[in-house]
């Protein structure tokens, strides 16, 4: 039987407005629509650029990941990230293929392995990334004091010893 993972949500993660171009390197945050175009910002290098209806965007807020018993949101994932790295970057997407595979099988731990591709892992910790640089994964504040405390104690145990 094949458990479902569970975490506590201790992040601010808004999904929002954040897409995905197809073509375009990186992550996006709608500033304006109109009939046939929409202004994006690039959440990397904050350019403003116009899309046009021919191409190919995607909400990240609509993405999910195939597991075995359902699709698990792509902001799920970005917690259980955030979560297991305490609000800190994760592995690099550009990691080797065995790490990359170890790691996403440690976040989502029944994903679909015939419906989720090599290059769909890649992507998710690529915008885990680009979102955490941007600032938009941040802790709730009674979380933060939380992870203060315990670094503090970590820190005082090992100038003890």
């Amino acid at each position: 039987m094949i458990k479902k993972c569970k975490f506590v949500k201790n992040f601010n993660m808004n999904l929002e407005g954040i897409i995905n171009v197809a073509g375009k390197a990186g992550l996006f945050k709608v500033i304006s629509r109109s009939n046939n175009t929409v202004i994006i910002e690039s959440l990397f290098d904050k350019k403003r650029t116009p899309i046009y209806s021919h191409n190919q965007a995607n909400l990240l807020e609509e993405i999910g990941i195939y597991t075995y018993d359902e699709t698990t949101p792509l902001s799920e994932i970005f917690d259980i990230i955030a979560s297991k790295e305490n609000g800190a970057k994760c592995l690099t997407h550009k990691s080797d293929k065995n790490q990359l595979n170890e790691y996403f099988r440690s976040i989502v731990e029944d994903y679909d392995e015939e419906r989720v591709y090599f290059s769909d892992i890649k992507k998710v910790i690529q915008w885990y990334n680009i979102m955490h640089e941007a600032g938009l994964i941040e802790i709730k504040k009674e979380e933060k004091k939380a992870v203060k405390k315990t670094i503090k104690k970590t820190v005082k145990k090992e100038q003890n010893n």
